[in-house]
């Protein structure tokens, strides 16, 4: 799901697509984010220019996935308020401890969460407050999936401009992970969902009024479970790892509730 790309043509890919028109969506949708969750969501740059999607948690900490973060410290967050837009490198990066790549790559279940904190706030950016999701999970169960990736499959089309999939839980979801489907497709066609670039995307859920984040994005399929986009949307949920987020957050100086 991390977008792979030469080093030297990611940050003009992402630049370039910064400056065209939205296209307001990740694959198959029509709808942009609020503007405070839109704020909340910044880019992460691993080695080799991997594209992964973040979210500001605190001022100077940002939630992603654990599969984006690359060795060492590597990884870079793109500023867009610079002329021209900077590369930030991250001052500390946590990975979760039970963190398994073996399981990402089979789509299991595995605590696919990480934490990067940066030397100062981010400007032009606000943070989002985190929740845990609510179970049992069924299929009247929403969350809207909001990235920076692409809106096609194998392509930079659109990445870097801020998307929103509203999405619905398939299948007999655990408290692990959680597939997401676009209700009127069904992963039967293409339909909504995260792309190339949206791992470590926020899965929001609205509660008592205000959107929080209940998850992240692992990865995705195709229409009936092809390699690809539009079909399946695998989210890892929060339910036994927002303990360790602010545990972690709080040990840097962040603070979270």
């Amino acid at each position: 799901m991390r977008m792979n790309l030469s080093s030297c043509f990611c940050t003009a890919v992402l630049l370039s697509s910064a400056l065209a028109s939205p296209s307001h969506a990740i694959t198959g949708s029509r709808s942009a984010p609020s503007s405070s969750v839109a704020q909340s969501i910044v880019t992460v740059v691993a080695a080799g220019g991997g594209v992964c999607t973040g979210t500001m948690i605190a001022p100077n900490i940002i939630l992603t996935a654990a599969h984006c973060i690359a060795p060492g410290t590597a990884n870079r967050v793109i500023d867009y308020s610079s002329k021209p837009p900077a590369l930030i490198a991250p001052q500390q990066v946590a990975v979760h401890p039970k963190y398994n790549a073996q399981s990402i790559a089979a789509h299991r279940a595995t605590a696919d969460v990480a934490l990067l904190r940066l030397s100062a706030p981010m400007p032009g950016k606000s943070a989002a407050p985190l929740g845990l999701p609510r179970i049992p999970f069924t299929p009247v169960s929403r969350f809207t999936v909001v990235g920076i990736g692409s809106t096609i499959a194998g392509s930079d089309t659109g990445v870097g401009t801020v998307r929103a999939a509203p999405l619905a839980v398939t299948g007999q979801p655990g408290t692990l992970q959680v597939r997401l489907v676009d209700p009127q497709t069904q992963n039967k066609s293409a339909g909504m969902g995260a792309c190339t670039g949206d791992s470590g995307a926020p899965a929001f859920e609205d509660q008592d009024g205000r959107s929080v984040i209940t998850g992240v994005v692992s990865w995705s399929t195709a229409a009936n479970n092809a390699a690809g986009c539009g079909g399946l949307t695998g989210v890892t949920p929060l339910t036994l790892y927002k303990d360790w987020i602010v545990k972690t957050a709080r040990s840097w100086g962040a603070a979270l509730p």
